[in-house]
């Protein structure tokens, strides 16, 4: 038994002890340290020690990882099932560090049919997946239907806005508490910022559900709000002023006096006296005149003036200034209570309508047994929480290890979950009975899903957690720290150690020193500093002048930058530059551009590339109502519903279904004077074979229309008269993608909706589904251009960082904070501006500022260490001046120290061109090694030559040949999963 963290002196050491399947492992592991690997090898030494496959339980944090653990232990589990003799005991003993005996060498060949044939196989689930499951075993005691089905983000957004219709409807009516709230609100913001309002509801659900039903419902909720606020029940801004105005007593009268002694002064004191005296002689104080009276004490921002009379009238009355300054004290804190009735008012309004919504959207999902997702995880462990003890008891049986990848993205609400599963793992005889495990990895410095709910502390506390119960129970307990990095070259990393080694960009990120041991010794590495691109300075112009700009220095700086990386990939592929460290040429595939936010960087960027001959996937996501594939089939099914739309015909015959020329297009159209376009092209057929064709593919068209319902209807259009061969031919296999989805949408649509062409279109329309693409390991030779979120778990031999100079904003409108001792409990908070903040809003909001920047931060590290070779930090601003802590400062400050400066220039000439110059800075190491990359892989075990992609976080192998890109699945698409006890859902 041992409670001491593991001690390794070599990374083997270190990846061998995480791996060990008789201790409970805590693994706090950096970017491209092996986290992959270590769990799967954990796995595999599970199996081997005896474990049955359906008694372990791994969860991953995406379905992408799910299932590339799944393949890659499969693969590794088929090998063994054929290796023979001394090519297998090689491979046990890279896995165990053990000569392995001829039991174990007969267990490891039998593993590939035990694992396919075990009830559920193994279990390697995402979270959701694993609730689902675990829902649809126990579908009574959660208290849902047994027939539950998951619904889709499309299907739950048409839920949400119809349950805000609905509400909006029912205010409308008039008459009850919504109809007030409504009123409340509506009164105090703008129409624009309403709806904002109410999508931030229903994004919030799950978290206003849980405040007011652990809060005892709205009213008490609201009264909740009222006690943390100091606020008393049925107290009014109004009768707060009214009794700050009664007070009576010898300080009014010395007020009064104070008055007098100002009245005798200068201008800025006759101004105040005249004030005080305007307040004494309200008889009914309104909010106008306490406003007005406050202007005599308060400054414009609501701070307490500092200097409340000239030094004449102290001369005169020295006593003034005590008397002033309390009163200053008084009104400031009547301003203060005041933010916080209404504060406390608006709260209770929106807290009536969020019950209201989110009624209505209940009922619509208990009426059709419909659960989101997020009821998933909350159903799952209200289940754990509260179920009867043979449900636990049932959990308990079937599970004997548990496996967390990426922990520092779990939630309070999952670790609840996990919590529930291992809650016999350490207690009592079972503890010692049967060996049982608790296995976790992640790293803090790389949580950055807080708008999930993570939290780096939640990783520090759980650790702390399942180590006191594993030494309550005398287990063995092993924390191993993985420092060394397989993924990135030394100046990479040199780079990143840079950048964090000031306490305050640390902040945040990691507990202590980041340090980062490079295990790729001697490789190439390059890190550039770009100067920014900044706007041209504003010049003077006359009337006349404007719209007559010829200077490409006008163009966006987002451009200019777009086309400067697109021009410096270009030059690479273009002269045959060599990646050192692997001896061959940079391939477009070896290229990764990260941004922080999707903004209008994307289409720049994809339209630079493309203007040089530079493959290029688009961004990892895309609207499928915007790509040109989907529009020409759109409107396709707009003629078949209304010919005699002219424009949209012309459309559909210069597309790539019917092809005309402009030339034929043209003929079609002249001279028709008000013939309708489809006429006019009927009455040409017999004479023009174009016309020809296309009237007999159009009347097809509107044959169909009115009959088919839309899947079968694009089916045939794509099939049989094909027009998926037109279009691809047209616009390039990249065409398939969201042709497909638009067909999953079309079948989403049928079983929901009743199916009318008509109907799918506005319901396509006002969708704007997205697809989100799996940007895999460079297995196609195109540049990615991906969100740092997007590229978590990925990597590419030259990473671009393009957007490094914008900072995240502010929030407004529902705040959220810990209130009461200790931690407190969740509580929301609704000021409707910034002005009516209170002190407790102010907090809540200067936390809330804090963990964005922090995330910020960690999120500049997951960027940073996305990169294996080469690193180039670029930048583009307004002409406000750049936010200090934004990342191109930030890399900037701690590469001054370790980077040389160098000469910049873009490549675009001079002024009055696109291009720009200025001063970069540049950390580069020279080739030393053999440029066969043998550095770039963690140590060998369990026949990992041939699984190079285990070398890092998620290493990828050499890039494949070009293959398609399916689309990513949107949720609710998920295949049947398996829970770890073998239920189907």
């Amino acid at each position: 038994m041992t409670g001491a963290p593991a001690a390794a002196a070599t990374p083997h050491e270190a990846q061998a002890t995480a791996a060990r399947p008789e201790a409970s492992v805590w693994v706090s592991a950096s970017a491209g340290s092996g986290k992959t690997k270590v769990l799967a090898d954990r796995v595999l030494r599970l199996l081997l020690a005896g474990t049955k496959p359906e008694r372990i339980f791994c969860l991953t944090f995406t379905r992408a990882a799910a299932a590339e653990m799944q393949n890659r232990i499969r693969l590794l589990l088929g090998r063994w099932a054929v290796e023979e003799g001394e090519e297998l005991a090689a491979s046990l003993r890279g896995l165990t560090g053990e000569d392995p005996d001829e039991r174990t060498m007969e267990r490891a060949r039998g593993l590939f049919a035990e694992v396919l044939d075990a009830p559920g196989g193994l279990g390697i689930l995402t979270i959701h997946a694993f609730c689902q499951s675990l829902l649809g075993r126990f579908p009574l005691e959660a208290g849902i239907s047994p027939h539950f089905q998951v619904m889709g983000e499309r299907a739950t957004d048409e839920a949400l806005a119809a349950a805000r219709d609905s509400v909006l409807e029912l205010a409308h009516r008039g008459g009850g508490d919504l109809s007030a709230a409504v009123e409340d609100v509506t009164g105090l913001v703008g129409e624009e910022e309403f709806i904002e309002l109410l999508g931030q509801i229903t994004a919030a659900r799950g978290r206003i559900r849980r405040l007011i039903d652990g809060g005892g419902g709205v009213a008490a909720t609201a009264g909740r709000v009222r006690a943390e606020l100091e606020v008393a029940d049925g107290e009014t801004v109004n009768s707060a002023i009214a009794a700050f105005r009664a007070r009576a007593g010898e300080g009014m009268e010395a007020l009064r006096e104070a008055a007098e002694a100002l009245a005798a002064g200068s201008k800025t004191d006759v101004e105040r006296a005249t004030r005080i005296a305007a307040w004494f002689a309200e008889t009914e104080p309104s909010e106008p005149a306490f406003d007005d009276y406050a202007g005599a004490f308060l400054t414009r921002d609501g701070g307490m003036r500092a200097r409340l009379a000239t030094k004449a009238v102290c001369k005169a009355m020295p006593e003034i200034e005590d008397i002033l300054a309390a009163e200053a004290r008084a009104v400031f804190e009547l301003v203060e209570r005041r933010r916080a009735i209404r504060t406390a008012d608006a709260t209770g309004a929106i807290l009536v309508i969020a019950e209201a919504v989110l009624g209505d959207y209940e009922r619509h999902k208990e009426g059709l047994a419909l659960l989101d997702y997020d009821d998933l995880i909350l159903k799952a462990r209200r289940l754990v929480d509260e179920a009867a003890p043979w449900v636990l008891f049932k959990l308990d049986g079937g599970i004997d290890h548990v496996l967390i990848d990426e922990a520092q993205d779990s939630n309070a609400d999952q670790w609840a979950i996990v919590r529930a599963i291992t809650g016999e793992f350490f207690a009592g005889a079972a503890a010692r009975e049967t060996l049982r495990t608790m296995f976790a990895v992640g790293d803090e410095k790389q949580s950055i899903f807080g708008f999930q709910g993570a939290a780096p502390e939640e990783f520090a506390r759980m650790r702390e957690y399942f180590e006191l119960r594993v030494a309550e129970a005398q287990l063995r307990w092993d924390a191993v720290p993985l420092d060394k990095s397989f993924r990135s070259t030394p100046a990479v990393l040199r780079a990143v150690d840079a950048v964090f080694a000031d306490d305050g960009v640390r902040e945040g990120v990691a507990s202590g020193p980041v340090s980062h041991v490079a295990n790729r010794e001697g490789q190439a590495g390059l890190v550039e500093l770009w100067p920014p691109v900044m706007p041209p300075p504003r010049e003077e112009r006359g009337a006349w002048e404007f719209g007559a700009r010829e200077g490409a220095e006008d163009e966006a700086p987002a451009a200019r930058l777009a086309r400067a990386i697109a021009g410096r990939i270009s030059s690479w592929l273009r002269d045959g530059e060599i990646l050192a460290s692997a001896g061959r040429p940079i391939r477009a595939g070896d290229v990764m551009i990260l941004l922080r936010r999707r903004t209008e960087i994307v289409d720049h960027l994809s339209r630079e590339l493309k203007a040089v001959g530079v493959e290029v996937a688009g961004a990892d996501r895309m609207v499928v109502a915007d790509q040109l594939a989907v529009q020409d089939l759109m409107a396709l099914a707009a003629f078949a519903l209304l010919p005699e739309d002219d424009l949209n015909l012309a459309a559909v015959l210069k597309g790539p279904l019917i092809g005309f020329t402009e030339e034929q297009l043209f003929d079609a159209c002249h001279g028709r004077e008000r013939m309708p376009l489809w006429r006019a092209l009927r009455e040409r057929a017999d004479s023009d074979e174009a016309a020809g064709r296309a009237v007999e593919l159009l009347r097809d068209i509107l044959r169909r229309a009115d009959a088919t319902p839309p899947f079968e209807f694009f089916a045939h259009v794509l099939g049989q008269m094909e027009g998926r061969a037109r279009i691809v031919a047209r616009l390039g296999e990249q065409a398939n993608d969201p042709v497909d989805e638009m067909l999953a949408l079309a079948l989403d649509y049928e079983r929901e909706h009743p199916q009318s062409l008509q109907g799918f279109l506005h319901w396509f329309e006002q969708g704007r589904a997205e697809i989100k693409r799996d940007m895999d390991q460079g297995l196609r030779d195109e540049v990615r251009i991906l969100t740092v979120h997007g590229a978590k778990g990925l990597e590419a031999p030259i990473v671009f960082l393009a957007d490094t100079m914008q900072t995240p904003q502010a929030g407004r409108g529902l705040m959220w904070g810990r209130a009461g001792p200790g931690d407190g409990e969740d509580i929301m908070l609704w000021p409707p501006r910034a002005a009516d903040r209170p002190a407790l809003a102010r907090r809540f909001a200067d936390d809330d500022a804090r963990r964005q920047d922090e995330e910020y931060r960690r999120l500049l590290y997951v960027a940073m260490t996305r990169a294996e070779d080469r690193l180039y930090v670029c930048g583009y601003g307004t002409r406000r001046s750049p936010p200090e802590n934004c990342w191109h400062r930030l890399a900037s400050s701690g590469l001054e120290a370790a980077a040389e400066p160098f000469g910049f220039d873009s490549g675009g000439g001079s002024a009055g061109e696109w291009g720009w110059s200025g001063e970069g800075l540049r950390l580069s190491d020279p080739q030393e090694a053999s440029p066969d990359r043998s550095g770039a892989e963690a140590p060998a075990a369990a026949g990992d030559e041939a699984l190079p992609g285990w070398a890092g976080d998620d290493a990828p192998p050499e890039p494949a040949p070009p293959r398609p890109l399916a689309p990513s699945r949107p949720e609710g698409h998920d295949p049947p999963v398996r829970s770890p006890t073998g239920a189907d859902r």
